[in-house]
């Protein structure tokens, strides 16, 4: 299983968490658009980060909800699990 966390794998979750489809390239040629340009809320964020946590078993950091970028996300995700915190 892979410790990091890609655009397509986010692309994924937005579609499965938040029926929010979004193009995996448009958005790694895209990756400081906010979140909300591509139809994603702070409550879908929230239901990826949870899902992040079951599929991981890690916690991820509190603020992971309120990234505000594709870019900011994957930083901070890949961050928390590569150190696993």
């Amino acid at each position: 299983m892979s410790t990091q966390l890609t655009i397509e794998e986010l692309a994924a979750l937005m579609k499965k968490g938040a029926g929010v489809t979004v193009d995996p390239q448009d958005m790694a040629s895209r990756p400081d658009s906010r979140f909300d340009e591509w139809g994603l809320d702070s409550l879908g964020l929230l239901g990826i980060v949870g899902e992040l946590e079951n599929r991981h078993g890690v916690p991820l950091p509190a603020d992971a909800d309120r990234c505000k970028t594709p870019r900011e996300f994957l930083d901070l995700v890949n961050n928390a699990l590569k150190t696993g915190v």
